[in-house]
């Protein structure tokens, strides 16, 4: 795995909310939580970046006390690592890391796709065969494919209408979400997504439980090959 290294710090490009003097300790908690969370996902620290509590404090303009409170949270949720004389540091995933994940999601990925193949109503099949009709124009780039794709799958989820199915995706994206740099920037990987997107909405419109599984599950499965590949060019990974 690769060493990490401290970085200056400097101003999150994360929206910070307006002062909130009078909130209380756990929704100004809740604010430096998503705030962290979401500077981490649009790529301001790296896995192996020290963040600072005081760093974040002074963006919010808050107290340090919610924003450690938050940091626990992160911490507890796997996102953040306490190192001995570094303090807390984003969490770097290692190979191990991502092929339970991996394992996780195919099971989930597949299971979504099954129920929604059963449940679905046809408008939400509708919405999905838009993504579709999306995809060309949002692979121009790795980030647009990207944040589409998370879109493309959020929709099937809610398809399967299943609450604790959607709650378990939605801890599990969580935890993908910060795995650093997507796998839409190796070759074909934006065409071939593309396909492989087809063939699950495909099976869901036929109401092909079995089919749609089938192809959810060979879209993850050449999603980890993809994955393995940048861990592969990730020195000490």
């Amino acid at each position: 795995m690769a060493k990490a290294v401290t970085k200056t710090p400097k101003p999150l490009k994360a929206d910070a909310p307006p002062r909130a003097e009078k909130a209380s300790t756990s929704s100004l908690s809740r604010t430096a939580y998503e705030f962290v969370r979401r500077a981490i996902q649009i790529g301001q620290y790296s896995p192996g970046d020290r963040i600072r509590e005081e760093e974040i404090a002074d963006q919010l303009g808050v107290s340090r006390t919610p924003v450690r409170d938050a940091m626990r949270r992160l911490e507890a949720d796997g996102f953040l690592v306490h190192e001995s004389h570094r303090g807390m540091t984003i969490a770097q995933f290692d190979h191990q890391t991502v092929m339970e994940l991996y394992a996780m999601w195919n099971v989930l990925e597949g299971a979504a796709a099954s129920m929604a193949a059963r449940h679905a109503a046809d408008a939400e099949i509708e919405l999905l065969e838009e993504y579709i009709a999306l995809e060309p124009a949002e692979a121009v780039t790795a980030e647009r494919m990207a944040e589409h794709n998370r879109k493309f799958h959020q929709a099937i989820y809610r398809s399967a209408h299943n609450r604790y199915l959607l709650k378990t995706l939605s801890v599990l994206s969580d935890s993908l979400d910060f795995l650093s740099r997507t796998t839409f920037t190796i070759g074909a990987r934006r065409e071939l997504a593309q396909v492989e997107h087809r063939a699950i909405v495909d099976a869901i419109r036929a109401r092909d439980p079995e089919g749609a599984e089938k192809a959810a599950r060979a879209h993850i499965r050449a999603a980890l090959r993809a994955r393995l590949t940048l861990l592969a060019e990730t020195p000490d990974s």
